[in-house]
């Protein structure tokens, strides 16, 4: 287990996270993922679903360690690609501003506004209920989604970045917002490795589509 951060995700989100690990891992992973991260008393323990912010970050960079450690460096990142993935799936898009993104005259606007408006929630999902603060930055051809202090990355040292999990949270959010269109994403910068920001590069034009129809 890491040294305690004093920057904190709420409960809540700390909770679906678990959820899917549960899903993504199975019981036995999960269990041995806690092991490695020396977070045993979770397996029976979940963080209540409140907002209060008490789970610390120091706890998911050691999960997100310790799925390297079972898993190797690639293996992990797959893991937590998935990890992220399902935990927006399974409570983020219920989520504040998330939630109304089903709704059929936001479904109606350009894809590329659906896009910049997913990753805008997204980023304040975390500003406003975390102590994980994102911001976005518009660029001509991609979107830049950037934070000071991840929770994925807190207190490790790596040669590459290491948030994937915040990538797959990333990923499917556009994908919702975008009714199942596909992005590239990736993180560019990370505290982890060096840097002083963890950056994260998303695409406008979607995997696969034409220009002309995204």
């Amino acid at each position: 287990m890491l040294e305690p951060s004093g920057l904190y995700y709420p409960n809540r989100i700390a909770r679906v996270l678990f959820s899917a690990m549960d899903d993504v891992l199975g019981k036995g992973g999960l269990a041995t993922l806690l092991s490695f991260a020396q977070l045993d008393d979770h397996l029976t323990h979940l963080p209540p679903d409140d907002l209060a912010r008490t789970f610390d970050f120091a706890a998911l960079a050691s999960l997100s360690q310790a799925l390297e450690e079972m898993y190797g460096t690639r293996g992990g990142r797959g893991m937590a690609l998935r990890v992220g993935r399902a935990a927006f799936a399974a409570g983020f898009k219920r989520f504040g501003a998330m939630a109304g993104m089903a709704d059929p005259a936001f479904q109606a606007l350009p894809l590329d506004v659906r896009t910049r408006l997913g990753a805008a929630a997204l980023a304040a999902i975390f500003t406003n209920f975390s102590d994980q603060q994102t911001t976005v930055t518009e660029h001509e051809l991609h979107f830049e989604l950037t934070t000071g202090y991840s929770p994925f990355a807190w207190g490790r040292t790596s040669e590459r970045p290491v948030c994937n999990a915040l990538v797959g949270m990333i990923q499917e959010s556009l994908r919702w917002a975008s009714q199942g269109l596909e992005f590239h994403v990736q993180e560019t910068h990370c505290r982890a490795a060096g840097d002083e920001l963890c950056v994260f590069r998303v695409n406008k034009k979607p995997i696969g589509v034409p220009a002309a129809t995204s």
